[in-house]
């Protein structure tokens, strides 16, 4: 063998065994980042979670709103990429505990009775007012002391949350918004920050309040973080005292 051909032979291993390397450098990249992806959402190869899906505001039966079924769309996309699976299930066929499987719950408290309880049970700081009537605060979220009101194309809230009843339990996310743009703005906010969100948080309860800028012309795409509101939404909120009660009945 001349070296001619040596150094041709020696190139070709060299090449692969570059190539080869290359590969399972990405591969173990890949598998590292989806891992990390599917302990952050609860979501094991081949596991199952639940989609609780509400029904559209003042509709008499059951529908659910288009930008919700654009959630629901992207939320199916996450999940089969953690390569698990979902069923979805309407909001008031839901009644089961919930560390068993992972849940994505979505929509208000009117249209959504799952989010009613959870918000009830697990975040007993937040208060959503559900007046039918037409005035300021029809639609407003209630966080701790601080209050935000609904602005119909202008400004809507959403609240962004993960959470968990026990160690090695399956989470339950939730999307409940001020309208349904809302709803999809925090599931794709939820999908593109994943990772920085496991990053911060890891497998711990976390609620964020989010705002959706100009919906009317931008869609659920203007997204911002307004605060982190975990330890007000997860403290009960003071209860008003006897004096408190007569000045507000009086006022």
């Amino acid at each position: 063998m001349n070296d001619d051909v040596r150094n041709l032979v020696l190139g070709v291993i060299g090449t692969g065994l570059s190539a080869s390397i290359g590969w399972f450098a990405r591969t173990y990249l890949w598998r590292r980042t989806l891992r990390r992806k599917q302990r952050f959402f609860g979501l094991p190869t081949n596991s199952e979670c639940l989609l609780v899906v509400n029904r559209s505001a003042g509709a008499s039966d059951w529908t659910v709103a288009r930008r919700d079924v654009f959630a629901l769309l992207e939320l199916s996309a996450l999940i089969k990429d953690c390569e698990a699976h979902a069923q979805i299930v309407a909001h008031d066929t839901a009644q089961q505990g919930f560390g068993d499987r992972t849940e994505f719950c979505i929509g208000g408290p009117v249209s959504n009775q799952r989010m009613a309880a959870h918000l009830y049970s697990m975040l007993p700081g937040i208060s959503v007012n559900t007046d039918p009537e037409p005035g300021p605060d029809r639609g407003s979220f209630k966080v701790g002391t601080e209050r935000y009101r609904w602005e119909p194309g202008r400004v809507e809230y959403v609240i962004v949350a993960r959470l968990t009843a026990e160690e090695k339990k399956r989470p339950v996310f939730l999307a409940s918004g001020q309208h349904s743009i809302a709803n999809q703005a925090a599931v794709r906010y939820l999908a593109r920050h994943h990772a920085k969100l496991a990053r911060k948080y890891g497998d711990s309860t976390f609620v964020l309040l989010l705002k959706v800028v100009n919906s009317a012309a931008y869609g659920p795409d203007m997204v911002e973080l307004v605060a982190d509101v975990t330890e007000a939404a997860t403290t009960p909120a003071p209860v008003p005292g006897p004096r408190a009660s007569r000045r507000a009945a009086s006022g």
